[in-house]
């Protein structure tokens, strides 16, 4: 048995996100934190092995989705939640014992796919071999279209955050060389690290309710230059910033209908109350209409993005006529 590992309250603050999503906050973690401490501390499983865990419990909800009947489609949902806890586990065990590896990050992501197209395909086959309606059919493909879209569309933006906040600091530390400017830091960055104390802050430094932002948003704080890249969707819905503050100090994202809700809602919430076609065909507008709120917000980011930049050519225009 390992001595090393600390008491619960801590692996809670090294194992679990500072933002979820909630399905995983509140039902997933009070379960999944504590055994992961106790497989930690007892056992010597691996995080891929509890990857393989989490496939081997999914393809055995699949295959009792793909009985049909009610009692198996209970059996099913039953499986699906504990697959997933043991998906959340997994990486959380990488971080609580130092064993995180770049392919156990890729196994992990195929698996979750595999996982969800074999139970999506299994619960439609199922209600088709049992009622003979051709939507199940149509489910099935709209289910695993949704899930590969959702990650997809993240990934994508992920990277287009990331290729802007590249330009930036690249142009901020040019210009840090020239003058000695102060340490760049992202408001996005500090809203979810400390809600409570940069919500009024972010609120107050804004532009006014009956005017459109003129430029970035560059506070004088102790922690430097304060790029926000999110300026013009707060001023367009100026309620979101009070929602996200309380949602972040419960540990809780925004995006409230994501792949995972989108997955529990089809596998778990639809065969429990046997409603497959109104939880799929629910769930599925609800996550559209959650991407398209973060193309929606992406598209206004990049507007802050070339306004900012327009701001650095400007500056750096000035500072040439002045010389």
């Amino acid at each position: 048995m390992r001595q090393d590992i600390p008491p619960l309250v801590e692996v809670r603050r090294i194992t679990q996100k500072k933002r979820d999503a909630w399905w995983t906050v509140l039902l997933v973690d009070p379960v999944a934190t504590p055994l992961v401490r106790l497989v930690a501390r007892r056992t010597r499983i691996t995080p891929n092995q509890i990857t393989w865990g989490a496939l081997i419990l999914g393809l055995v909800a699949a295959a009792c989705f793909a009985k049909g009947d009610w009692y198996w489609l209970i059996a099913g949902a039953l499986l699906y939640h504990l697959s997933f806890i043991l998906d959340c586990m997994d990486g959380k065990v990488a971080r609580l014992t130092g064993q995180g590896s770049v392919f156990g990050a890729w196994l992990d992501y195929i698996f979750d796919r595999i996982r969800v197209m074999a139970c999506a395909v299994a619960l439609m086959a199922g209600q088709y071999s049992r009622t003979g309606e051709m939507i199940y059919v149509w489910l099935a493909a709209v289910v695993v279209f949704l899930d590969g879209l959702r990650y997809i569309n993240s990934l994508e933006i992920f990277k287009t955050r990331h290729t802007m906040r590249k330009q930036i600091k690249s142009r901020i530390r040019a210009a840090r060389r020239d003058e000695n400017q102060t340490e760049l830091a992202f408001m996005e960055d500090l809203l979810r690290d400390n809600p409570e104390a940069d919500a009024e802050q972010d609120a107050t430094s804004g532009p006014a309710r009956d005017e459109a932002p003129a430029g970035p948003v560059t506070l004088a704080a102790s922690r430097g230059q304060v790029i926000d890249l999110q300026q013009e969707f707060r001023h367009r819905f100026p309620g979101y910033l009070r929602f996200r503050s309380f949602m972040l100090r419960h540990r809780i994202r925004t995006h409230l209908i994501s792949g995972i809700e989108f997955q529990m809602s089809v596998f778990i919430i639809g065969p429990l109350l046997d409603q497959i076609i109104g939880a799929t065909v629910i769930s599925a507008a609800l996550l559209l209409v959650f991407e398209l709120a973060i193309v929606y917000k992406l598209l206004l980011s990049t507007r802050d993005f070339t306004r900012t930049m327009s701001s650095f050519e400007q500056q750096q225009q000035n500072i040439t006529t002045a010389a």
